[in-house]
């Protein structure tokens, strides 16, 4: 018996593309760090926060690379002349990463009290009606 899998199922004609995003986000190892949320704004339009309490925003950097949305934090440790009787708050890096669909664009992002607002915008997709026409061969 053979594996169908969403690149090869029969029906499904240039999928694989997309079937490599999902293999790479499932590796892509996201922990529980810094939590966050996805909202849907509207129809046609989502909103990512980060809490990332503690970051200012030379701290944090958004990039698109490969229709992947890749958020980065890292704080400078500034502690080497501090002394700390306990220290439960990590300065330490993060890298979050969400797979965008084709025809959503990031927008602008925000940051308000200790969360990174970032909006999201999907194109509306035009109807296309093509007509083949047939030739004799």
């Amino acid at each position: 018996m053979t594996k169908l899998t969403l690149g090869s199922h029969p029906y499904l004609l240039g999928f694989e593309q997309l079937e490599r995003l999902l293999e790479r986000n499932a590796k892509s190892g996201n922990e529980g760090y810094p939590p966050f949320n996805i909202e849907q704004t509207s129809d046609n339009s989502y909103r990512i926060t980060l809490a990332v309490a503690g970051f200012a925003e030379r701290d944090l950097s958004i990039t698109v690379e490969d229709r992947q949305l890749v958020i980065r934090g890292r704080q400078v440790d500034d502690g080497a002349d501090r002394v700390f009787l306990h220290r439960g708050i990590a300065a330490r890096q993060f890298q979050r990463s969400f797979v965008l669909a084709d025809g959503v664009e990031v927008g602008e992002a925000i940051m308000e009290n200790g969360l990174l607002h970032i909006d999201l915008t999907r194109a509306q997709p035009e109807t296309v009606v093509q007509t083949i026409n047939i030739k004799r061969g």
